[in-house]
């Protein structure tokens, strides 16, 4: 069945507004997926939405893709996605993302730590109210990564100005913030940063917290060091991305002028008392080398981007095209 005959099933039978796609990345939670899809109807049933549930199968080596299999054989509106391997949430997301046919998308965990039955209504209420993206804000809770949650938020509240309380839980999207994405390594908990950046707005909304009732956790505090990693990377990249000159020029422009200012000093050493610092000469000849380099990676780079930037408009002609 199409999309859009799904669509007009869904009117026929009063379903109001675009179809929901819930994406959820699962690895090993074969002991939730029944409960997960039960929830899941209650919550549409009680909000009246056109809805699809996208499981995505990170690689589990249990038997979370038959439990997900025989949901969808009494329920259609459930689908499987599989991966041969375990590539890890951002991953999923992205795999989710692309396989989502519904015009807004919520991600929530298999775990059962969001309530489906709760958090969909709340999450699609306030999506409504004019927001490009919706965040959860965990209410009561009490698990042992808490400190790490906070770290991260107030990391990002700094570096980025992003006021929100509880960035990496569960989301839901409109179609164009997800279209507009391009999430790799661990960056599925910067997803709010780099919507802000895009200009999306963004809002938040509290929810309640369970604590997981089966499986385990599959993040701890050996993640942090990654963390910090993507989140340095995160920030450079968003500052000059499209102005990498400024990052390039400012450091070779630097180097090149202090290089010049030790000349002018040893000059003024040699005409006045005769004296020769060579290793200091030498240190002031690698520097202006170095600088001349990194101003010639950032005359690259912006060719790079300005490339990229002519890829990105012929690529909007093409789409406006194909919409005509």
């Amino acid at each position: 069945m199409s999309t859009a005959e799904g669509k007009a099933g869904d009117k026929a039978n009063g379903l109001a507004g675009p179809l929901v796609s819930v994406v959820v990345p699962a690895h090993n939670e074969e002991r939730t997926v029944a409960r997960f899809v039960e929830k899941t109807a209650k919550a549409f049933a009680a909000v009246g939405r056109a809805w699809e549930l996208v499981y995505v199968d990170d690689g589990s080596t249990d038997a979370t893709a038959a439990e997900v299999e025989a949901a969808a054989a009494s329920e259609p509106r459930v689908r499987l996605v599989s991966q041969r391997r375990n590539l890890g949430l951002t991953e999923a997301l992205n795999r989710g993302f692309r396989e989502a046919r519904g015009e807004v998308i919520v991600f929530l965990p298999a775990d059962l730590e969001s309530d489906p039955q709760t958090d969909i209504p709340l999450l699609l209420d306030k999506l409504d109210e004019g927001y490009d993206v919706v965040s959860g804000w965990r209410q009561g809770r009490r698990d042992g990564k808490r400190f790490a949650s906070r770290l991260a938020n107030v990391t990002c509240r700094l570096l980025f100005g992003l006021d929100v309380h509880d960035m990496n839980w569960i989301k839901a999207f409109r179609r164009e913030v997800t279209d507009a994405l391009a999430l790799r390594s661990s960056w599925h908990r910067y997803i709010l940063v780099m919507a802000q950046n895009e200009g999306f707005r963004i809002g938040e909304v509290k929810v309640p917290y369970s604590p997981r009732q089966a499986g385990r956790s599959k993040f701890g505090f050996s993640r942090l060091p990654v963390s910090l990693a993507d989140v340095v990377t995160l920030k450079f990249l968003l500052t000059f991305q499209r102005k990498p000159m400024l990052f390039f020029g400012a450091l070779g422009s630097a180097l090149i002028g202090v290089s010049g200012l030790v000349v002018v000093y040893l000059g003024w050493l040699w005409f006045s008392s005769q004296t020769q610092r060579r290793p200091l000469l030498i240190a002031a000849g690698i520097g202006a080398l170095a600088g001349l380099l990194i101003l010639l990676v950032g005359f690259l780079a912006e060719l790079v981007v300005n490339v990229s930037e002519r890829v990105e408009r012929l690529e909007r002609r093409l789409a406006d095209g194909d919409k005509r």
